[in-house]
């Protein structure tokens, strides 16, 4: 297991479920410090205020921004095997994964962030401009009933931030048919 820390701590587990949430750059309000600590309290505060999206950009509310993302996430799965795909929700300005990583976190999320990156950037027409957050919220799951849990934080995420009245309403979520 791999181990390196910036602002928070991150594990880099290969073959072992991973709850990672990344945000878009700006997305938070500027004045608004989180503690460094990892709780699940931290957390759900910095969820709740994302949920809201009142602050910062919401591009990823643009369908064709969405979508890239959605296509990013499931050829990580699909196509280039990077990991094992078990939830996901594509939020206004973040994004929640479930995965059990086939490849080292860094290297899959390095990807799928880098390559949305590039190409909702050249969708918005930016340049030079950071599209998502540096670091992101990772979260090494426990077991079974932990991941059964998590699955149901994330695609029940867009009904309890009031974008829609059913979980498989969502187009931009593992809830909904794909």
């Amino acid at each position: 297991m791999a181990y390196h820390e910036r602002r928070l701590p991150h594990f880099d587990l290969v073959g072992h479920p991973l709850f990672v949430t990344f945000r878009l750059h700006g997305s938070l309000p500027a004045n608004r410090v989180f503690p460094s600590e990892t709780s699940g309290k931290a957390f759900v505060a910095m969820d709740r205020i994302l949920d809201v999206a009142t602050t910062g950009p919401r591009y990823l509310t643009m369908p064709e921004i969405a979508n890239l993302v959605v296509a990013s996430i499931l050829d990580g799965h699909r196509r280039f095997h990077r990991y094992e795909l078990h939830a996901f929700a594509v939020m206004a300005n973040h994004v929640h994964l479930l995965v059990t990583p086939h490849i080292p976190s860094a290297q899959w999320l390095r990807f799928l962030k880098g390559s949305t990156a590039r190409e909702a950037n050249r969708l918005l027409g930016r340049t030079g401009q950071p599209f998502w957050q540096d670091e992101s919220y990772d979260h090494v799951v426990r077991d079974g009933p932990e991941l059964e849990r998590i699955r149901c934080y994330i695609e029940s995420n867009p009904v309890k931030a009031g974008l829609v009245a059913l979980a498989r309403d969502f187009r931009w979520s593992s809830a909904a048919p794909q």
